[in-house]
C-alpha cells in the first residue's frame, strides 16, 4: 500500500502547534479533517493528564532485528509522524533499555516545534554521563527511580516508591503530572510500553506498522496471557495511511 491520507499543512500544523499552547483555534474546516482528529488530542490533552504510546513495527509484529537493529522500520514519512507528536506533547518518556540500545536523541527535528522533556525509567541508575538525551539544548532532562543515588549533574531525578521492586506506572505518570507533565509520550521499549498498557495507563495507542516481514527479533507488545478472547483487549480504532506505513489509533480506557 502506498500514499497518505494526513496532510499536514503548514497552517494546520501552526494551529496545532496553538492549541498546545493554550490558543483557542477558531472552528474550520480543519477541525473536522482526519489529521485534525489524529493530532489534536495530543495538543489539548486533558486536566488529569494524556498518556499516548507509540509503537514501530513490521508485518510480522517485531521491532527490530534479533540482533537490535531498528533503523529504520517505519518509513520516513512515519518517522516525521513520531517527530510530530514530540512536537505536541510536554514530555517524552523511554525505559532505561532503550537509552543503552539505541541511545535516541529524542528531539523534534523533522517538523518546526519545542523539543519535549526527556524522561527515563531508571530504577537501577544505569544512565550514562554520554547518552545523547543528556544533550545541553534547554530541554529538561529527569530519571524516574524508586530510592536515592547518583545521577549525571544535568538529571533531575523523581522519586517513585516501588511496589515489590517494580516502579508502578500510574505512579510514574502522577509523579510527571505533579510536576506539570501532563501530556506524554511513550516511545519505548517494547517492555516498558507493555508494562503501560498492561496496568491501563494509556488513554491512546499508536501502532504504526511497515510492509517489512522481519522473521525474527523482539516484539513489540507482550502481555499476560489470557484463556479466552472475550478478555482481549479490543480498543476503538481508527486506521490511517503515512507513506508506505499504516497507523492505527487506537483509544484505550486508562484505569
Amino acid at each position: 500500500m502506498t500514499g497518505i491520507d494526513v496532510e499536514v499543512a503548514p497552517e494546520l500544523w501552526q494551529s496545532l502547534l496553538a492549541l498546545k499552547d493554550g490558543v483557542p483555534v477558531p472552528p474550520s474546516s480543519a477541525a473536522e479533517s482526519r489529521t485534525w482528529q489524529l493530532y489534536a488530542p495530543l495538543a489539548t490533552g486533558r486536566p488529569e493528564g494524556f498518556v499516548i504510546a507509540q509503537l514501530g513495527q513490521s508485518l510480522d509484529g517485531r521491532i527490530a532485528t534479533a540482533s537490535g537493529d531498528s533503523r529504520y522500520i517505519n518509513c520516513p514519512d512515519g518517522i516525521r509522524h513520531l517527530h510530530r507528536m514530540r512536537a505536541l506533547v510536554d514530555a517524552v518518556v523511554v525505559g532505561i533499555g532503550t537509552v543503552t540500545t539505541d541511545d535516541p536523541q529524542l528531539t523534534v527535528r523533522e517538523v518546526e516545534g519545542r523539543s519535549p522533556a526527556r524522561i527515563v525509567i531508571d530504577p537501577n541508575f544505569r544512565l550514562k554521563p554520554e547518552a545523547r538525551i543528556l544533550a545541553d539544548d534547554g530541554a529538561p532532562v529527569l530519571a524516574i527511580q524508586g530510592r536515592e543515588g547518583s545521577r549525571p549533574g544535568r538529571v533531575q531525578p523523581v522519586m517513585v516508591a516501588a511496589q515489590d521492586g517494580r516502579l508502578n506506572p500510574r505512579d510514574i505518570i502522577a509523579a510527571l503530572a505533579a510536576r506539570g507533565y501532563r501530556r506524554i509520550l511513550l516511545e519505548g521499549g517494547a517492555g516498558t510500553v507493555s508494562g503501560f498498557i498492561a496496568a491501563a495507563a494509556l488513554d491512546r495507542l499508536h501502532v504504526s506498522v511497515a510492509p517489512v516481514i522481519i522473521g525474527a527479533g523482539p516484539i513489540g507488545c507482550n502481555l499476560p496471557p489470557i484463556d479466552r478472547l472475550a478478555q482481549a483487549i479490543r480498543p476503538q480504532t481508527t486506521i490511517h495511511r503515512i507513506g508506505c506505513d499504516v497507523l492505527f489509533d487506537c483509544v484505550l480506557e486508562r484505569g
